[in-house]
């Protein structure tokens, strides 16, 4: 700080030079108090505010915890109809009513439930007995709870009375855990549970007392463990699968193990997510480890060519270095940098994150209008519009960049933006290209969503079986498999297999729905 003198200078040259400090650091402190209240004011939209991407997209609504069921009832159903008769199975967006009722899957087993009219009212008032000239059809849907029973194995053992040979015991089928209690179906349901619907194992743990079963939630972890490190065949020939894609994905987040060697419990590990894969085999993979130095995706990624799609994290530096290796930026997080910009700025007032979202926006439109198209007519349609597009904003960007500060909201979205053009504009060289990093984020939220219920992994094994069990998950429903019948119908033909053959026809994409 700045001490001013009681007596000012008489010399002019020192007191324009005392004059000029002090308003140096007057705007410096200016400076410093904006970007404060601009942090305030973004921290408080994140614990208030609603999440723009949360209302932009309509297929993944994010309701209130603890009251959904009050929100989603006073949404109206769209056809007038009594909720008794109405069902839903996919997640329906809050902002617009449901429509008309969707059937039940005609895949489902149907039990006919016949109703007649009483004896006694057959007659009809004219003497002559009614007949049936017709019917009226209406369906329910009915759960039954989880069924409990022991699978009880028998082996005769059988000898001859003619001689003293040893006696001979029939074999049974070979076991994915020997000596286990545990059948393929107790596994795969532990597994769903866990890795698809997000259960901590202490929570199933009490859901099968409840059926009067006592099985400690430690045997539930090693059975995880062990199913992850048998099902590691699978995992690398989905592995090679997705280093024959033409586009990876990445993303990373953190996750907490409290017994790693030689470090502290309240540490941050990683969890990794590359997704990719041809279109008709989409392959999602985790990996956990204890480190985010570039080592890691250069491991993950060792002999890949192709694009990789990240953020701007600079441990794909050395990855994207490699010949072959083509990188591509994520318009949604630049995106994200300009919408935080916006919701600091004077309210009621257009400014310059406005000019930037208008924009970047129309490229999303353009994107959405090319949906549905050929790789080759989204290329075409990318070069005649989102090109123009593209240099008008370039042309903004370079007009910009010098007149914003470096430590407000809008100077760190304008220099991310600057400092990512190269990589942001490529996905127009090619209609197979992605805008932006959504496929990793999409496919890296079930983990993110399952840690909020079971906060940490307790072991490095642990995390890794976690990391192993999403991969075969994940993969399964991208390929359109229900986790639970995929699981019971691998673990079960899992011990027999024995040649790369038997374990490529377990693949997810392999196998018709199950």
């Amino acid at each position: 700080m700045i001490s001013v003198p009681e007596t000012l200078p008489d010399d002019p040259e020192t007191l324009k030079q005392l004059l000029s400090d002090v308003l140096l650091e007057r705007q410096s402190n200016l400076g410093k108090i904006t970007q404060l209240q601009e942090q305030v004011a973004l921290l408080r939209d994140r614990l208030f505010g609603r999440k723009s991407e949360q209302t932009s997209d309509p297929e993944s609504p994010q309701l209130p915890l603890l009251n959904e069921a009050e929100v989603l009832a006073e949404q109206p159903n769209g056809d007038g109809q009594d909720d008794v008769e109405t069902v839903e199975l996919r997640p329906v967006a809050v902002s617009k009513p449901r429509g008309k009722r969707q059937s039940l899957p005609a895949e489902l087993p149907r039990i006919e439930v016949i109703h007649e009219l009483p004896e006694h009212e057959l007659t009809c008032e004219c003497g002559c007995r009614k007949h049936v000239m017709g019917e009226e059809t209406s369906e329910q849907l009915e759960i039954i709870p989880m069924q409990i029973r022991v699978i009880k194995h028998i082996r005769k053992t059988y000898a001859c009375k003619g001689c003293e040979r040893a006696p001979v015991t029939a074999d049974k089928p070979a076991q994915l855990i020997e000596k286990s209690l545990a059948s393929p179906s107790v596994l795969a349901m532990l597994l769903t549970t866990k890795y698809a619907d997000g259960l901590p194992l202490y929570r199933f743990e009490t859901v099968l007392s409840r059926h009067g079963i006592d099985i400690p939630r430690q045997t539930l972890a090693r059975w995880v463990i062990q199913c992850g490190e048998l099902l590691q065949p699978l995992l690398n020939l989905m592995r090679d699968k997705l280093l024959d894609s033409p586009v990876i994905h990445c993303d990373e987040t953190r996750v907490q193990v409290l017994k790693e060697p030689n470090r502290d419990p309240s540490s941050h590990s990683w969890m990794w997510v590359q997704t990719g894969g041809p279109p008709n085999k989409p392959v999602i993979l985790f990996e956990y480890t204890a480190s985010r130095a570039q080592e890691v995706p250069l491991r993950l990624l060792a002999g890949y060519r192709g694009y990789l799609m990240t953020d701007d994290y600079a441990g794909y530096n050395a990855v994207a270095a490699q010949s072959g290796v083509e990188r591509l930026a994520c318009w949604a997080h630049a995106r994200r940098k300009f919408v935080e910009a916006q919701k600091v700025q004077p309210k009621g007032k257009t400014g310059r994150a406005d000019i930037a979202l208008g924009m970047i926006n129309k490229l999303y439109g353009i994107e959405r209008e090319l949906k549905d198209v050929s790789d080759e007519q989204r290329h075409h349609g990318r070069q005649q519009h989102s090109l123009p597009l593209l240099a008008q904003l370039k042309a903004w960007l370079e007009k910009t960049q010098p007149q914003v500060t470096a430590q407000n909201a809008l100077g760190k979205a304008v220099n991310y933006l600057a400092s990512n053009w190269s990589r942001l504009e490529r996905y127009i060289e090619a209609g197979h290209l992605p805008i932006d990093n959504n496929a990793a984020e999409r496919a890296i939220r079930p983990f993110v969503i399952g840690r909020k219920n079971w906060l940490f992994s307790d072991t490095p094994k642990g995390a890794t079986a976690s990391a192993q069990l999403y991969s075969l998950v994940e993969t399964a429903k991208a390929n359109g498999q229900e986790p639970y019948a995929w699981l019971c119908h691998i673990l079960e033909r899992l011990p027999q297999a024995t040649t790369v053959e038997d374990y490529e026809a377990l693949l997810p994409w392999n196998l018709k729905a199950i």
